[in-house]
């Protein structure tokens, strides 16, 4: 619009969204222009935001808005070192997480914006914050089928604060990242073998070819035993089946929490049958961790699986990496 105004539109807010939701952002000054009653109206730039995902931090982070969150449900989780920094000032508000979301706490701290997520059309906690007359607006990037889909959320981010070219800017550096590397791991020939996932509860739980972790590791040139599956969520498979299969896959990447070869062998003696274990080809994401323990990977990834994907390119084609060190990834001994 011609007066810095915006027509958002988040057209698949959840799975299988019939209808997506519009926001209005009005530049603050401007007189609201008439809009359709289902249009929520957010003035911008906003002063403070109250974020529900560890994946909205860095967003916030990279477009250099940290200061702009005041609250988050469990702040533990938070890995980001300037975040950090804030919360031990007491500067974000804990606000306990989901069902028990203290509302009364986020009301006082008036937040110009709560950005969430929906797995449902049932918006649970984040339906009662927007009848208490505070914006709320759903960030569905986990929906998102690319990697570099994901990571161009930092645009929607970016309209909150008027800050679209500094995002374009971010995200034009991942892109050119993450297809360069694509590129030089797609001309190999030799893709070794991947497995992925580890037994909960009796059942192996591994992602779908269609998965987001799938896709990345066939961006890094490798073959991924399940590529072929249709899923884009998570696979249940019994113990003799994936055996049967990746007896002999030359690598495993992605074990859950395990920080051990020991403790893996320790859980289930029946790991150390796989070619990739015996010969200690075994990766973990969880390296890098926060001050109080949050996932690193969890929270960064979404934004920068050009990091993943050279990961995953070391680990596989380390000929194609030499002088690369590994970010997210580390072999388990």
């Amino acid at each position: 619009m011609d007066d810095g105004n915006k027509l958002v539109e988040v057209g698949q807010p959840y799975q299988g969204a019939k209808s997506g939701y519009r926001y209005l952002l009005v530049q603050k000054g401007n007189e609201i222009p008439k809009h359709e009653a289902d249009v929520l109206v957010v003035p911008i730039p906003i002063q403070s935001i109250v974020c529900t995902s560890t994946t909205h931090i860095p967003l916030l982070d990279y477009l250099n808005e940290t200061d702009k969150l005041i609250g988050f449900p469990t702040t533990d989780y938070i890995s980001s070192e300037k975040t950090r920094e804030r919360i031990d000032v007491g500067k974000v508000k804990e606000l306990g997480i989901e069902k028990g979301m203290n509302i009364e706490e986020l009301v006082l701290l008036k937040p110009s914006l709560v950005m969430g997520y929906a797995m449902t059309g049932d918006l649970g906690q984040l339906k009662k914050i927007k009848e208490l007359g505070i914006p709320v607006v759903i960030n569905a990037e986990y929906l998102e089928k690319h990697p570099l889909g994901r990571a161009e959320w930092i645009k929607f981010m970016a309209l909150f604060f008027n800050k679209e070219k500094e995002a374009d800017s971010v995200f034009q550096f991942i892109e050119n990242e993450y297809l360069t590397t694509q590129a030089e791991a797609s001309a190999t020939s030799l893709k070794p073998t991947v497995m992925s996932g580890i037994v909960y509860g009796g059942t192996w739980f591994m992602p779908g070819g269609q998965n987001y972790a799938a896709k990345l590791l066939n961006d890094a040139g490798c073959n991924y035993l399940w590529r072929e599956t249709e899923s884009n969520g998570f696979l249940e498979i019994n113990f003799e089946s994936v055996f049967a299969k990746a007896k002999d896959a030359d690598l495993w990447i992605g074990v859950g929490s395990y920080k051990s070869l020991e403790e893996i062998e320790g859980s289930e003696k029946r790991y150390s049958l796989f070619k990739s274990f015996k010969e200690k080809n075994v990766y973990t994401y969880n390296v890098r961790q926060g001050a109080k323990g949050g996932s690193e990977f969890l929270e960064l990834g979404y934004l920068r699986p050009d990091f993943i994907l050279k990961d995953l390119v070391k680990i596989s084609h380390p000929e194609l990496l030499p002088e690369y060190q590994l970010y997210f990834y580390k072999k388990l001994e």
